[in-house]
């Protein structure tokens, strides 16, 4: 099991709450993984096998003690003995405390322990948490509270004046919902002629025409009355920011997202500015697991198991503005 120690700041009232999630047991026989003991049980708000996880995490690779020895920044942390991460504890296949054993998992989540584990060696990637928000990223990097943020934290020049990216390490942006039975909708180019429903004050109308789709878009007032209208047939998609398409989805099995995004979002890791290394470490890790599979089985353990369609491909490190 994952050690892992939450330290949580105050936290503003968010603008747009994501839903809580409680799922059932999703198999992950595809990523044929052995389970590590005995818990396989799905945690609470996640489609996440907890065995097949922890295997992800225990087979990922290591730095040699030579190469993390050389790095002032992995040797803190292996000193240390865990990763201190900033994130959240309640983001839904991203990053999810599970409220009766207080285990971690998502894909953010468990690109941050494979990152502990490729540091210290240690199978279970001990992380210690920091609960963190939009207003709070950037300085608990500048102040050394945390070693690095892993919280959907989108690349961008500004943000780049005050911390370092290492990715980017995923693709997000606009993406499409439907209900789970929906056969004849499978990616933004079988919208066409469809009618579609979005949130009032998003980009997605623009989106749709910028890429000549035809199909009829609907305002809503929340992602609420959104996911009503999907849900009633009173519109055949709902279409906006993948990560928010993806947690409605991780509490309701009757619905699903498909295909790949249609506009760009890129995740990266935050960063101190203060030792480049840092970012240049982080970047070969990456590498590793983009290159050995970890990061794949990863997507499959948790965001895959409600995005449906090809399998996506690591973004190209520095592909990013800002990164």
């Amino acid at each position: 099991m994952t050690t892992l120690t939450i330290r949580r700041q105050a936290r503003p009232t968010r603008l747009r709450t994501r839903v809580a999630a409680t799922v059932a047991i999703a198999a992950l026989s595809s990523l044929g993984l052995t389970a590590c003991g005995n818990d396989t049980s799905a945690l609470s708000g996640n489609n996440t096998d907890v065995g097949s996880y922890d295997s992800i995490i225990s087979g990922g690779p290591t730095a040699d003690a030579a190469t993390v020895d050389g790095n002032a920044w992995a040797k803190k942390i292996k000193d240390a003995g865990t990763l201190r991460m900033g994130g959240s504890d309640s983001g839904p296949l991203f990053s999810m405390k599970d409220p009766a054993t207080g285990k971690l998992t998502g894909f953010d989540a468990g690109l941050a322990q494979l990152l502990s584990h490729y540091i210290t060696g240690k199978p279970e990637g001990p992380l210690t948490l920091t609960v963190t928000t939009v207003d709070t990223r950037e300085t608990l990097i500048q102040n050394g509270t945390v070693d690095a943020v892993f919280a959907t934290y989108s690349i961008t020049p500004a943000r780049a004046k005050k911390v370092a990216f290492a990715g980017p390490y995923y693709r997000s942006g606009t993406a499409v919902m439907v209900k789970s039975d929906n056969t004849t909708v499978t990616s933004l180019k079988d919208l066409d002629g469809k009618k579609v429903a979005t949130q009032q004050g998003s980009t997605t109308a623009d989106l749709l025409a910028k890429e000549n789709s035809t199909a009829q878009v609907s305002l809503f007032p929340d992602d609420a009355q959104c996911i009503a209208a999907l849900k009633t047939g009173r519109v055949d998609a709902y279409v906006i920011d993948q990560s928010l398409l993806i947690s409605d989805a991780s509490a309701d099995k009757t619905l699903k997202v498909v295909g790949e995004p249609f506009s760009d979002d890129y995740y990266g890791i935050g960063l101190t500015r203060d030792d480049a290394t840092a970012k240049e470490f982080v970047n070969s890790f990456l590498s590793e697991i983009f290159s050995g599979g970890a990061w794949l089985n990863m997507w499959k353990a948790t965001i895959g198991t409600v995005v449906t369609g090809e399998e996506p491909k690591p973004p190209e490190i520095g592909s990013a503005p800002g990164s």
